[in-house]
């Protein structure tokens, strides 16, 4: 990690303190910071989910954002460090809140799997189901920010082409689980022009959420926190009709209220030169920032 990327808490699951001791962190935060935004994936156990809305219910607090991401393990430890990232930023809580929905498109979060007969949060179609049991097979999967699934042959071929990446500058980084990074490193991150590539440890959730240990996870980002910084700015603030922060998007990250019917927060300006676009900007919903999984950098 980076000297100016500031930490990230993290709040005791059920497992591992009572809930008492997970209010009392919570708390503390929000007297140190004022705003609190927890982002977690979409893959957090129930129990784990219903204590962080039990935590906000009992501190009676509008100033503590649960913000659920729907990545894999990796890319969700990317966002929650871009969103680290910004936190030094001129933004308010509310608008860092809100950023987690626009930058989640633009993490390619996947994995080189040895198997897809487990493999349940990403579509499979019952010809790559019987392919995984081939000895030898090896699948590349992209879950975000939008499903693909491709076969790779012995000699580090695809069929059919590779995964669709990115078209705008990013950089790599990769986490092996009980398989070798060669396809990734050597073969996917130079057709997607990735700018470097980095190696972190697997996140612990990782193989539970892909259905097999035998895997190398990877996710391509935007690393430059001035094009981040670029890209959040250049969506149009609004105030939130019910607890008054400014957020992006349509539906506000702390009280849950939705922007005003007929006033959606459309784009203020493109994201200027140099700068990744997407279509929907504009659109996005809303999240010291709190995260779950392994921080890569």
């Amino acid at each position: 990690m980076d000297a100016h990327t500031p930490t990230a808490a993290q709040l005791p699951s059920p497992d591992e303190a009572p809930l008492d001791d997970a209010i009392r962190a919570a708390g503390l935060l929000l007297e140190q910071y004022g705003h609190v935004v927890v982002a977690y994936p979409a893959s957090l156990p129930v129990a784990h989910e219903r204590r962080l809305y039990t935590v906000r219910s009992v501190l009676e607090s509008h100033r503590l954002a649960l913000v659920k991401l729907d990545l894999p393990p990796l890319g969700t430890a990317v966002l929650v460090r871009q969103l680290r990232q910004l936190s030094i930023c001129d933004f308010g809580p509310g608008v860092i809140a809100s950023a987690a929905r626009l930058l989640s498109h633009y993490v390619y979060a996947g994995a080189l799997l040895h198997s897809v007969a487990k493999l349940d949060r990403v579509p499979v179609g019952l010809k790559s189901h019987a392919k995984s049991w081939v000895p030898g097979a090896q699948f590349a999967v992209l879950a975000s920010p939008a499903p693909e699934l491709i076969k790779v042959g012995s000699g580090g071929q695809s069929d059919p082409p590779l995964l669709t990446g990115p078209d705008f500058a990013t950089r790599m980084v990769l986490a092996r689980g009980q398989a070798q990074p060669d396809w990734v490193s050597g073969t996917l991150a130079p057709h997607w022009q990735a700018q470097g590539i980095d190696e972190v440890p697997l996140p612990a959730a990782s193989a539970a959420w892909w259905g097999t240990p035998k895997l190398v996870e990877f996710a391509a980002f935007l690393p430059d926190i001035a094009i981040l910084y670029q890209l959040v700015s250049s969506v149009r603030r609004e105030a939130c009709s019910w607890c008054g922060i400014e957020l992006i998007g349509d539906l506000c990250g702390f009280c849950a209220a939705p922007v005003a019917p007929g006033d959606p927060g459309g784009s203020g300006g493109p994201g200027g030169s140099g700068g990744p676009h997407h279509p929907d900007r504009g659109r996005f919903l809303p999240s010291g920032v709190l995260g779950h999984g392994t921080a890569p950098g």
